[in-house]
């Protein structure tokens, strides 16, 4: 299948399987708990990845990107899952990991080779020492940063930042988690 066509439909595909979502979702408080507390590793995951990720200002290897190339994604995976045990039913379940199987493998592909265009050696190495999706414990330190310091060129501090947090908009994440899971507890009331 075309990548291309995995990063166009893979957002409006997405409303129609949430609609589906919340057509099968049978919550319970304990589930709509649970799923609170798996979601909310998602947020503080996206949340470290967004204070860090400098968008076409540099390869982002710092925090988060130092144990995982793809933390946002990481982070939307603990989302989802939390979102999954909110939703308590099985058959939701199985359609939203057949969507995210079906979509996110190639998007992180197609993003990959983005990245090693336009990064090339420096990318090959963070590459080679980074996993693509489940982190490791030991993080990276690039050769560079060994010989230097963990300053940028622009002699900013590459710890996390809520002014990246708040440019990568990063706070919509939060904001929908939690219309979902209110959206779940109506569900709930509705249904009970």
């Amino acid at each position: 299948m075309d990548i291309s066509f995995l990063m166009r439909w893979r957002v409006r595909l997405g409303y129609p399987v949430a609609a589906v979502f919340f057509f099968l979702a049978r919550p319970t408080a304990r589930s709509i708990a649970a799923g609170a507390i798996v979601g909310v590793v998602g947020l503080l995951i996206r949340a470290a990845a967004a204070g860090h990720l400098r968008k076409h200002e540099g390869l982002a290897t710092s925090g988060p990107y130092s144990h995982t190339r793809n933390p946002l994604y990481l982070g939307s995976f603990f989302l989802a899952a939390g979102l999954l045990i909110a939703g308590h039913s099985w058959l939701a379940a199985i359609l939203v990991a057949a969507f995210f199987l079906a979509f996110y493998p190639g998007v992180m592909k197609r993003e990959e080779g983005e990245l090693r265009e336009h990064y090339g050696a420096g990318y090959e190495e963070y590459a080679a020492r980074v996993p693509l999706f489940w982190p490791a414990l030991r993080g990276y330190r690039s050769q560079a940063a060994d010989a230097e310091t963990q300053t940028s060129a622009r002699g900013m501090r590459r710890g996390f930042s809520w002014a990246l947090y708040r440019r990568n908009r990063e706070y919509q994440a939060l904001v929908g988690f939690f219309a979902v899971m209110v959206l779940l507890g109506i569900i709930m009331r509705l249904r009970g």
